[in-house]
């Protein structure tokens, strides 16, 4: 089947994922249906709020422990939730929770990060990059600084927090990286909008594609996820307006694929670009509109 892609208020969407390990069985044949992560240790960044905090939350109903690596400690003006009150609604949700302020741009602090949940859940299973900064932007629009902190988040600091865990990973039964980031899509329709955001992406992208690869003789999954529609955030709602976040689909989507990856077994799943609504539909789920956001619609 051909690809087919497009393109919703500059985001990049594609409506099929991609293997890059060579895989030819269908995905459904292949995926594990049930699991848990019980007792799993969780490393994610920017799980404060929105997708972070969804895939947070899930894990934390099966009984596992979260460290919320994210920036947030103090409300911010426009975007509701701190690390301390996501680590309330993890822990009410049946999960552990471990909040540490880090900017993942830093070294010190991802590092830092990393030691405090091993000094406190004992290992680290998953990792998962979720932090990410962005501006849909053209070229001239797009001032140095901007750029700059688009790629030390979304790039260097999915290379930064995923070595940082690896020494972790590798003593895992099961261990995980999953990275919120598109498939890699080289056409100029996809980069000409906001060449720099795309890079940026796209550079976590390539994490995926060489450290699936890099890692597999050690029993490591990097993966990454990607919505087919908007996700209804309120860095959307800001971003795009009422009228985008109620065609989006809530954070739970997300966090649902995100769940089936996870439960996988990491030496047979690997090197994939997970398309959120695809990857449900193969094990199964076929009502969607559990996802819309409240007044939303398809």
């Amino acid at each position: 089947m051909a690809e087919r892609t497009r393109v919703v208020v500059g985001h990049i969407f594609s409506d099929h994922g991609h293997d890059v390990l060579g895989t030819t069985a269908p995905i459904s044949s292949i995926l594990d249906k049930q699991g848990s992560l019980r007792g799993k240790t969780l490393f994610i960044t920017g799980a404060s709020r929105g997708i972070g905090l969804a895939v947070a939350l899930r894990a934390a109903r099966d009984g596992a422990n979260i460290v919320i690596a994210a920036k947030t400690a103090s409300p911010h003006p426009k975007l509701s939730g701190t690390i301390f009150t996501a680590a309330k609604e993890i822990e009410d949700a049946g999960g552990k929770a471990l909040p540490v302020v880090c900017d993942i741009r830093d070294e010190e602090q991802v590092n830092a990060a990393v030691k405090k949940a091993v000094e406190r859940f004992g290992g680290i299973d998953i990792c998962v990059n979720n932090a990410s900064a962005i501006s849909l932007t053209g070229t001239q629009a797009t001032p140095m600084k901007r750029y700059d902190l688009m790629h030390q988040v979304n790039s260097r600091g999915t290379y930064l927090v995923s070595r940082a865990c690896l020494p972790y990973l590798k003593k895992s039964s099961n261990p995980h990286i999953l990275i919120m980031s598109p498939p890699l899509n080289m056409e100029t329709r996809w980069f000409e909008h906001h060449v720099a955001y795309t890079s940026a992406k796209y550079g976590m992208s390539m994490c995926t594609l060489g450290m699936a690869g890099e890692f597999r003789r050690d029993g490591i999954a990097v993966n990454s996820l990607w919505p087919r529609t908007g996700i209804a955030t309120a860095a959307v709602k800001n971003m795009g307006g009422a009228d985008l976040y109620k065609r989006s689909r809530s954070v739970e989507i997300m966090a649902d694929a995100a769940h089936v990856i996870l439960i996988q077994n990491s030496r047979k799943v690997s090197g994939k670009f997970f398309i959120d609504e695809d990857l449900l539909r193969s094990v199964g789920v076929r009502d969607f509109s559990k996802y819309l956001p409240p007044g939303g619609s398809e």
